[in-house]
């Protein structure tokens, strides 16, 4: 079996901007990607991934791979659509399985982003890109001067709010319990702003529209009231779930199920794994800030290869 220098999973920004400076340093790699893109393949319109002001999902899912491609040699391979099954270290070589085969490698890069937590109620498959959405960053700017609604109680949502506050009228905070999960400070710092509006004890029910999204229905449970909120988009916060199972007997996690890094250098808490991106306890999670803890983590890759 061919013994790697490297092996990245994952083919999102993390994973894309880890593979390039793998080949420019001219180490052994093999990236493992199931696809390419990562959870903005979805959006029809990102407006911050720096460098260009504005680009489809799918677009910078084929961005990302051809810049990839760009160094595929005897250097880096790649092998797309596998399934992970599980990781372990033995010594130090680590063996990854998928369902295609079994690789080794002498160091790993975890750079498998997480899938949002979506809601299942009536409407939300069939307005999902269509006004209701998962990702401001991506999709904010689209609603300027538009009353829209952001759902969870976290700290995700309420920086979702903050975000919106830069392009929306109003934002409706729909919560499905009395108290906020959010850091207090947080809290306080976001309900102080005018366009803010708060639906406590909320239970989301249906996303209603024509064509686009036009209202979200929920029960005041308190009140045991239906009320029909008029918002033209709604975003979702109400966690996501990282796509760590492979390595859960592996590496320390948080109750999140996300890998703990440390943030200097994106090591884990064992010796040869680094992690990168979402599937991380990072407390910000957008494209440019994985790419960016990729190439960190590559950096600190190389120069532990190159100093035993």
């Amino acid at each position: 079996m061919e013994l790697y220098d490297l092996i990245i999973v994952g083919g999102g920004p993390a994973g894309a901007a880890a593979s390039v400076y793998a080949a420019r340093k001219r180490l052994k790699t093999l990236l493992l990607a199931k696809e390419f893109g990562g959870q903005s393949t979805v959006s029809p319109d990102i407006q911050n991934w720096i460098g260009t002001p504005t680009i489809s999902g799918t677009l910078l899912a084929e961005n990302l791979k051809k810049h990839v491609k760009a160094y595929a040699s005897d250097i880096l391979k790649i092998r797309e659509g596998e399934n992970l099954i599980s990781a372990k270290k033995d010594k130090d070589i680590i063996v990854l399985k998928t369902d295609g085969g079994e690789y080794k490698t002498k160091t790993l890069l975890i750079a498998t982003g997480s899938d949002r937590r979506k809601i299942t109620v009536t409407g939300a498959d069939k307005f999902e890109h269509k006004g209701l959405t998962y990702c401001a960053s991506c999709d904010g700017p689209l609603f300027s001067e538009m009353d829209v609604a952001v759902l969870g109680g976290g700290n995700a949502a309420f920086e979702t709010a903050a975000q919106l506050f830069a392009y929306c009228k109003s934002v409706t905070l729909i919560n499905r319990s009395n108290e906020f999960r959010a850091d207090p400070i947080t809290v306080e710092r976001v309900l102080k702003n005018p366009k803010m509006r708060v639906a406590k004890n909320a239970e989301v029910l249906e996303v209603k529209g024509d064509k686009m999204v036009s209202a979200i229905v929920y029960k005041d449970i308190t009140k045991n009231e239906v009320i029909e909120l008029p918002v033209k988009g709604i975003f979702v916060e109400i966690g996501q779930i990282p796509n760590t199972s492979f390595v859960k007997d592996l590496v320390s996690m948080n109750k999140l199920n996300q890998i703990i890094i440390d943030p200097r250098t994106q090591k884990t808490s064992v010796p040869g794994i680094w992690a990168a991106g979402d599937c991380t306890d990072v407390l910000y999670h957008q494209n440019n800030i994985a790419a960016g803890d990729a190439v960190r983590a590559l950096e600190d890759i190389y120069v532990t290869i190159h100093t035993k």
